[in-house]
């Protein structure tokens, strides 16, 4: 046991999953099998943040965040089992729960007759998975940002890591050595009227490919600028902190729950 809290205290910054690309895939292809290790890798579609796949099923609404993450809880959900018949909202789910639960804990879940298991990962809103648990606002925007740096506009398995103001978030040494290059930071609320995403880009950089593509006129959320004006304040691993909707720091809507990537600095 000492052995396990040593090496997830050395990688909470870091999760291992195998992220699949979206739809029409077998039922063991959109879920992840595999708990949290030292490297995170995302193919997080942007297909399963369109508001097709959000707002017209019980994913993004009170459904889902009302409700524990289990089993349990998830299988007596009139309105949530239904919509998992959709490998996008099976992805969505996926992401959520390995973002909002610790690596020892997963969600098994029988979908139209087949069985699917869900990892957690880092960790970062526990209280969801426990009985009776809900996901309040705080909950929802650090998930959302986790899941939003996550998202891969190419749908390629690539490392990352992420680093914020969570406990969750802690970051080695080794991970800051091997993960240098500041990409963007990601905030928003996938489950508020309207799923209001932000992505602001670290000093110096006019692009996100790994999001964007070749345009950020391509992003599935919106650029506001540079992190260095739009947040209020750079964290101690180099992520920032407090960032605004508008791009400007401390107007008008404030996220506190921001995720920033770093990259290695090679492979990319």
């Amino acid at each position: 046991m000492a052995r396990k809290r040593d090496l997830r205290a050395l990688g909470l910054g870091l999760l291992a999953v195998w992220a699949s690309a979206c739809g029409g895939q077998g039922p063991d292809a959109d879920v992840e099998t595999t708990h949290a290790n030292l490297v995170t890798t995302n193919a997080l579609s942007m297909n399963a943040l369109s508001m097709n796949a959000l707002s017209m099923n019980a994913l993004s609404m009170n459904a889902l965040s009302m409700n524990a993450l289990s089993m349990n809880a998830l299988s007596m959900n009139a309105l949530v089992m239904p919509a998992l018949s959709d490998p996008l909202a099976r992805q969505f789910l996926k992401y959520a729960i390995s973002c909002a639960l610790p690596a020892d804990q997963s969600v098994n879940l029988t979908i139209d007759g087949a069985a699917y298991s869900f990892p957690g990962g880092l960790g970062l809103a526990p209280q969801w998975g426990q009985d009776g648990g809900t996901c309040d606002e705080t909950c929802q925007r650090w998930v959302s940002g986790c899941m939003l740096a996550r998202v891969d506009f190419l749908g390629v398995e690539r490392p990352i890591s992420v680093r914020g103001a969570s406990p969750a978030l802690q970051t080695s040494f080794s991970e800051l050595r091997d993960y240098p290059v500041r990409e963007a930071t990601y905030y928003g609320n996938l489950w508020a009227p309207g799923a209001p995403k932000f992505a602001c880009l670290a000093p110096g950089k006019k692009q996100d490919p790994r999001v964007c593509g070749d345009s950020l006129d391509n992003c599935p959320m919106d650029v506001v600028g540079n992190c260095a004006v739009a947040c209020a304040y750079e964290g101690l691993t180099g992520g920032f902190v407090n960032c605004s909707s508008s791009g400007k720091a401390r107007k008008p809507e404030i996220y506190h729950e921001s995720v920033s990537v770093f990259l290695p600095r090679t492979g990319m």
